[in-house]
């Protein structure tokens, strides 16, 4: 549920009496009839958290409660957080216990208007008495527009008692319920909405040094920065400071007494969170004005009554279908794996199937629509489908239908989570009940609007859902789901753990990270002291500000970026191609980017001819494909001085041999205080220089708490470099020391690149090609011989693998691939945005590895010679399963999709959102494969994904 940190609107609520505060009073719900629909949905009310699915069930709950039921509804409505429990005989009545002064209180309370107060309460000192009896004034003007409809009141009445921030849900009762009654109501709490200030808990951290005790003042700032609701603030502080919210205390005459805080130096004035960053990103996908001017209106005016509006207009809009999937990505991102349903029983054991909402919530939710539904009326926003008895008519598709679309599988393709229309049409055509349907309705019609799609592969075939999983209960230990559900507090991201813990007794298999909200209105979380691009508020469309997570928790020290013109079309062979359209010229990749066309640099084959084919190397500029590496300035091998010339560098800019083999720090390019140290590294930018070692100073302490194993070439293991370089060794690589890795064993990786051995290559995220040094290159376009012909591959890691081979590498792998075409401009941008720190091939993939949410998969990459960025999506057992080769196949197409439809789930991430299309290529399983090896156990099987399998033949994965 929403949060605005209104201590005064709680203190309100409660007449300064310490009670929980939930979503809606479970005591309301006797007033319904037991076992309805009206009183299961009733009580879903009451333990539901999540501000999206409250609403979504307060828009529905009068078709499950209707009007006529007032006892339940004046009940509901007086106990949701902004509805007073006081009751006043003068509008300031309620007010008089925010007076500072125990003479006003008592002056207050006896007075008959405010007239009698002003002698002895001075506005000055009294500042949260007068604020709150403005409001009520305020709120006694439009609610006497009510006249005799007391149900209209009531619902007026409670967007005026406290100061809280209305909730969608109040302000959508007075629209449905006052419209025919009173448009003058309407109008008067539509202007007052509108204008109302939103707060965070932030904005009131100042009053945390106005406690009197030291242990009340740490705990207030912890408490504001890691507690969201009302309820936990207030339970928070009143432990941890032993005291009643009294006004006459300081810390909580503070929290009262002013709805704006002083401003902080400008140099300290955090970016403005009183809105949602995550679903204005979307609003540029919008086809229509209409649409895209009412996405703006709902992500940056919290309150706003354009909801519903949208909902009608928009949600089911079929040329709008972009912009719908880009917010469903923000709300409910598509995730792996679904289980523990005791109503969609059908949908559980699927770990390698993606779903938007599998929880608890949506379960029963799906339960409620069958129930809703047996009436008789399938009630739309925009229109009523009666239907026959479902009970008796085609039950098990009902159940289907109301499970999927609360559920919500997500076909990465798509990322839709719509039903097929050919299933729409059939269940329809034998349930819907024609005698009453409207005219012109049919179900061809009605499933145009509901369902457009038939393609399998973009749709929800409803016949999977039908039968329970064929996988059963026994795939829990081949892939697990540690983030799904998310076990970490609303302010924090789940992540998988892939450090590894120096305690194994409490190790788990996930991390929970502190994380800054996109704005005040937002759910999505992004890990802090990482850089964020948002859109400005107030330029046009293409122009975008990059921010920090802050340890605030809100986004800081934002920096305008240049905009991008996404009005200016691109020239492409003559024709015109419009901002953000992917099309291929000749077997080129390219992108329409602000008026410039991207495009891969790949070597094609032009003719058909047997000399031609006979003559065609498949490398950049047709260079010959002898290995003889340089190491050129980006910190990339090139297999030779041809193909580095040919991507643009200068014989200046390059020497000969592999640039980790030469040693950085031979040249002494430290200062005598500090220590250097080889840091090997790919550069994406070229604003900045791309140095291959680091100097550090020598440390007097570090971080304890800070763990990220490092193993020396010792064998040994230190919890951070940090450690081990105070220990005076010598890092080997990051992680767990393996035996596999303690006689050096070299190795070449996919970047051309020897290493010692296969930890040492993981440790960059680089995956292995075949044994040996590096002496020879594949082919990067297709190629009829090459070098690696005389490579001995092992064999695949999984017998009857269908395997990818990256290019410019000999052996083929069992993985799915990703090739990216990004800006390299953005790149350079973002670079110099960080104080010059150049942004490196490791950097991306650590941000693309939060984005894989089981362990038994891990990402590794490189820059391929022909500057395209390759990302492999591996499985990390030596010998995966068909189910895991399955899930690694899925969670790369789930990141394909984000890519190619700029969802910003991943590219408001910088340096992601460079990002400009994707190609992707999975790995599958023959069916005449032999037989797949036994599933581990489940706790084997997460050290192994953390030790990434260091064992012979890790070439496999």
């Amino acid at each position: 549920m929403r949060v605005c940190f209104q201590i005064i609107s709680f203190l309100l609520s409660v007449n300064f009496y310490y009670q929980p505060l939930r979503a809606q009073d479970p005591s309301c719900c006797q007033h319904a009839a037991v076992a309805s629909p009206c009183k299961e949905a009733c009580d879903q009310l009451a333990t539901i958290k999540s501000e999206s699915r409250l609403k979504h069930l307060l828009q529905r709950l009068p078709s499950y409660c209707p009007e006529s039921m007032n006892e339940l509804w004046v009940c509901i409505n007086s106990t949701l957080p902004g509805v007073s429990r006081i009751t006043d005989s003068w509008v300031g009545l309620g007010c008089c216990e925010l007076a500072i002064s125990a003479e006003c209180r008592r002056e207050c309370r006896q007075a008959s208007s405010k007239n009698d107060i002003t002698k002895v309460c001075k506005k000055v000192t009294e500042n949260s008495l007068y604020s709150c009896i403005t409001k009520n004034e305020m709120g006694s003007t439009c609610c006497s527009y009510a006249g005799r409809h007391t149900t209209c009141r009531e619902y007026c009445q409670a967007i005026f008692r406290t100061d809280s921030t209305p909730t969608v849900s109040q302000i959508n009762a007075v629209k449905d319920y006052c419209q025919s009654q009173s448009p003058q109501l309407v109008n008067c709490v539509s202007n007052f909405t509108k204008s109302y200030p939103i707060r965070s808990p932030i904005d009131s951290l100042y009053c945390c040094d106005r406690a009197e005790a030291t242990h009340c003042q740490v705990a207030c700032r912890r408490i504001l920065r890691t507690m969201n609701t009302e309820h936990e603030i207030m339970e928070g502080l009143i432990n941890e400071c032993g005291s009643q919210p009294l006004p006459q205390e300081p810390m909580w005459q503070c929290f009262l007494g002013s709805s704006h805080p002083p401003s902080p130096p400008e140099e300290e004035t955090p970016h403005p969170a009183k809105m949602d960053c995550a679903k204005l990103h979307c609003c540029s996908k919008a086809n229509t004005s209409l649409c895209r001017d009412m996405c703006q209106e709902i992500s940056t005016n919290w309150g706003s009554q354009t909801w519903q509006d949208f909902d009608q207009l928009c949600e089911y809009n079929p040329v709008e279908t972009e912009l719908i999937n880009c917010l469903a990505d923000v709300r409910e991102p598509c995730q792996l794996g679904c289980k523990d349903l005791t109503y969609c029983t059908n949908f559980n054991n699927r770990p390698t199937e993606l779903f938007r909402s599998c929880n608890v919530q949506s379960d029963q939710g799906a339960m409620n629509d069958i129930k809703l539904w047996s009436n008789g009326t399938i009630k739309m926003p925009f229109m009523n489908i009666p239907v026959l008895d479902i009970r008796k008519c085609l039950p098990d598709m009902w159940k289907a239908v109301a499970c999927s679309l609360q559920i919500k599988p997500c076909h990465s393709k798509s990322r839709g989570s719509v039903i097929c229309k050919s299933d729409c049409i059939d269940i329809l055509t034998k349930c819907g009940d024609r005698i009453r349907f409207h005219e012109g309705q049919t179900p061809e019609r009605i499933c145009e609007v509901l369902s457009p799609i038939d393609d399998p592969e973009r749709c929800i075939p409803l016949h999977i859902y039908l039968t329970p999983s064929s996988l059963g209960n026994n795939v829990v230990e081949e892939v697990i789901h540690p983030c799904n559900p998310n076990p970490c507090p609303s302010n924090h991201l789940c992540q998988v753990n892939r450090k590894g813990c120096l305690d194994e007794v409490n190790c788990q298999p996930y991390l929970c990270v502190p994380g800054c909200k996109l704005g005040e209105a937002s759910d999505f979380l992004v890990q802090q002291d990482t850089r964020i691009q948002v859109p400005t508020r107030t330029g046009p469309s293409g122009c975008y500000e990059v921010c920090t997570c802050g340890p605030s928790g809100r986004l800081e020290n934002c920096v305008e970026m240049p905009c991008v013109d996404t009005n200016k079309p691109c020239n492409a062979g003559g024709e015109k191609k419009s901002h953000g359209t992917a099309f291929k010229v000749d077997c080129h990749k390219c992108f329409c980017f602000g008026g410039d066309a991207f495009c891969s640099t790949r070597e094609c084959l032009d003719g058909n001819s047997d000399e031609e084919r006979q003559h065609f190397t498949g490398l950049p500029c047709n260079c010959p494909d002898r290995f003889v590496p340089v190491c050129a300035s980006n910190g990339r091998t090139y297999p030779s001085a041809c193909v580095a010339r040919c991507m643009g560098f200068q014989d200046s800019q390059f020497v000969f041999g592999q640039c980790r083999l030469s040693n950085p720090c031979a040249t002494k390019p430290c200062q005598r205080n500090q220590r250097c140290v080889p840091k090997y590294r790919v550069c994406l930018s070229k604003s900045s220089d791309c140095h291959q070692y680091e100097c550090v100073d020598r440390p007097a302490a570090c971080d304890k708490n800070s763990v990220e194993p490092a193993c020396d070439t010792d064998g040994l293991v230190h919890p951070n470099v940090c450690q081990l370089q105070q220990a005076g060794k010598t890092l080997a690589y990051m992680g767990h020391c393996q035996d596999v890795c303690r006689k050096p064993k070299q190795v070449c990786g996919h970047n051309s690149e020897t290493y010692n051995t296969v930890c040492d290559a993981f440790s960059d995220r680089v995956a292995v090609d075949y044994e040996g040094p590096c002496h020879a290159v594949g082919a990067v376009s297709d190629a009829p011989e090459s070098a690696c012909s005389l490579i001995q591959c092992p064999p695949l890691s999984t017998p009857g693998c269908h395997p990818v081979t990256p290019p410019g590498a000999c052996c083929p792998i069992c993985a799915s691939m990703l090739q990216i075409l990004w800006n390299q401009d953005q790149m350079n941008t973002f670079s110099k945005l960080n104080k010059d720190q150049p942004v490196t091939v490791y950097d991306i993939l650590q941000i693309l590895r939060l984005h894989v949410s089981v362990p038994q998969c891990d990402v590794f990459g490189f820059l391929s010679i022909d500057s395209e960025l390759v990302v492999l999506i591996a499985p990390v057992d030596h010998q995966p399963t068909q189910l895991q080769l399955q899930a690694c196949s899925k969670e790369a197409e789930k990141i394909d999709s984000l890519i190619n439809y700029a969802s910003p789930t991943l590219v408001s991430q910088v340096p992601l959102s460079a990002f400009l299309a994707s190609e992707i290529t999975t790995s599958s399983i023959h069916s005449s494969g032999a037989a797949l090896p036994s599933p581990l156990p489940p706790c084997l099987c997460f050290i192994l994904g953390l030790l990434i399998a260091a064992v012979p033949g890790f070439h496999q994965l």
